[in-house]
């Protein structure tokens, strides 16, 4: 049986080979080496692009949500904008193009929160979370064929209490909206 250890340590990784090539990742299996144990074991791996999500800030201080269908949970959940970076596009640019696309807003600002890893146990790629500020409903949408949106622009503090209660479940929108509660005590202690 294995003893605790103050660090953990660092497997080999052997070789890696795809499993399946899918629209959205590729399954990949990945063969590693335990370094003091020398035992083996195949991990699999989905690879997947890079992603974005976007907290867009109106002028009167609410947050945009977007309600759709989501397949993996088989029912309805209440998110922020996002989506996949395309290959070699700026985060920060990906943040702006999705959120007009979903929602048809724009905004005058935006910068990077942080950047998490969805899931590390088994995925490569990593959410982008972007902050636009001033977003205002200016463009059209341009939904992929298979997205079906309801767009709404909630109180601040009604996300967050939504977040608190379990009306938000989705872990990496909870994530961004960790990252936003720094910019949002600043906002509330100047007043605005």
């Amino acid at each position: 049986m294995a003893q605790p250890s103050d660090q953990p340590a660092r497997w080999q990784k052997l070789g890696e080979h795809s499993l399946a090539v899918t629209r959205i990742f590729d399954l990949r299996s990945r063969r590693y080496r335990h370094p003091a144990r020398g035992t083996e074991q195949d991990f699999f791996v989905l690879q997947a692009p890079e992603w974005v999500n976007v907290v867009a800030l109106t002028p009167e201080h609410r947050l945009v949500l977007v309600r759709q269908f989501r397949f993996g949970v088989d029912d309805f959940a209440l998110e922020i904008p996002g989506g996949m970076i395309d290959q070699g596009e700026d985060p920060v640019a990906a943040g702006r193009r999705e959120l007009q696309e979903e929602t048809g807003y724009t905004g005058t600002q935006a910068r990077l929160l942080g950047v998490v890893h969805p899931n590390p146990a088994i995925q490569s790629n990593r959410c982008h979370v972007v902050l636009v500020e001033g977003a205002v409903r200016s463009a059209a949408t341009d939904w992929d064929p298979d997205e079906e949106i309801a767009i709404s622009a909630l109180p601040v503090e009604e996300v967050y209490a939504l977040a608190r209660n379990g009306g938000i479940t989705h872990g990496l929108v909870l994530n961004a909206l960790m990252f936003f509660e720094p910019r949002w005590r600043e906002l509330r202690g100047s007043g605005v």
